[in-house]
């Protein structure tokens, strides 16, 4: 985790991560007065690339109020497990947690539009800002009151690459009968491919794949194979499949959130791209530490050529869309709205950073 300008003292215990700053030093920072709030915020896992922005928006509340209003992170599904939490969130179990949409796409279908596979989100800051769109949809945020729960930010999950061992997949018709774990639209497109895909929590992947149970990993690229530890026991790894990124966004308790003065809702609103910067620099960092580990290792590397990634994106993509926009508007979700917003809004976020 980054530094800053005061002095960070981490606390680690029972699986929990509270950012305390020096008192004097933060004192010295405060700008915003208010009553002294200390919310909890369940995520898996371990401090990892994925929690660099809720962690950036923590020290962003903490430091702006003198330590008055806190976020406390347990990691490790210390408090929940992670397809608990929006129950969680609606119970008003903590005020705050990671979720992600494909380990429970029944009770958030709209939001699913973003687990699509193969979307025109390579870019970090037209992925973050087309998230943010579709967070702010009426129909979404609708979705989510049901839950008692509001959309924060998004942990800007990567494009997923694959990982895994044994023989690689190097052509459309390796991925016939290969066992991957990979969620969502992801795994959509891979079963559309040949593969099985199979679903599970990320903690349960190494061991999966270490036992044989799956042949590869989908997972965002590349923080989370070396979160995970994947590339251990791992021979080979993908470069540029890019199938699709799972949205695993931030959510809040709405009852909690509306209880905060006004001052704090705007700095939680200020530290949305505190979050989404620290969110670029981490991946960006893990990305060249990770590649350069893997290749010294001697993991293989494996790279498409045009041709291949046209054939596997003509039988993986727009088939896996069409087909998502007819069970969304069997159900009365708005599917073809939210996924022309998503391509409309992407595309008119490239050309913008073009200019």
């Amino acid at each position: 985790m980054a530094k800053t300008a005061g002095i960070l003292t981490a606390t680690l215990g029972a699986a929990a991560f509270c950012v305390a700053w020096n008192t004097s030093a933060a004192a010295q920072q405060a700008t915003v007065e208010g009553p002294r709030v200390s919310w909890d915020y369940s995520i898996w896992g371990p401090p990892r690339v994925a929690s660099a922005g809720i962690e950036a928006l923590a020290r962003h509340v903490q430091e702006r109020t003198g330590g008055r209003f806190t976020i406390r992170i347990h990691y490790g599904g210390a408090l929940s497990a992670g397809p608990d939490n929006l129950d969680n969130i609606k119970l008003g179990a903590f005020q705050m947690a990671t979720i992600c949409t494909s380990y429970h796409p029944g009770k958030n279908p709209g939001l699913t539009v973003l687990d699509l596979p193969f979307l025109p989100l390579s870019d970090r800051r037209v992925h973050w800002r087309v998230h943010m769109a579709v967070y702010n949809h009426p129909y979404i945020v609708e979705e989510f009151r049901r839950w008692n729960a509001g959309l924060v930010l998004s942990i800007l999950q990567p494009q997923s690459e694959l990982m895994g061992r044994g023989r690689p997949i190097e052509r459309l018709e390796d991925f016939r009968g290969r066992r991957i774990r990979a969620l969502g639209g992801t795994g959509e497109a891979l079963r559309r491919l040949g593969a099985v895909p199979t679903t599970m929590q990320a903690t349960e992947v190494y061991n999966a794949l270490e036992r044989g149970i799956i042949d590869a990993v989908a997972f965002p690229f590349t923080y989370s194979f070396a979160a995970y530890r994947i590339n251990e026991i791992s021979s080979w790894y993908t470069t540029n499949l890019a199938p699709g990124a799972n949205n695993c966004p931030s959510v809040v308790n709405l009852n909690a959130l509306n209880r905060l003065p006004p001052q704090y809702r705007q700095l939680i609103e200020e530290g949305k791209e505190k979050a989404f910067e620290a969110l670029v620099e981490a991946q960006t960092a893990a990305e060249q530490r990770d590649l350069a580990a893997w290749r010294q290792a001697g993991l293989r590397e494996i790279t498409y050529g045009q041709d291949v990634l046209d054939e596997i994106r003509r039988v993986g993509g727009q088939p896996v869309w069409d087909e998502w926009v007819r069970n969304m508007e069997r159900q009365g979700v708005p599917g073809r709205e939210l996924l022309d917003l998503v391509l409309n809004k992407a595309r008119e976020y490239s050309q913008q950073a073009q200019r």
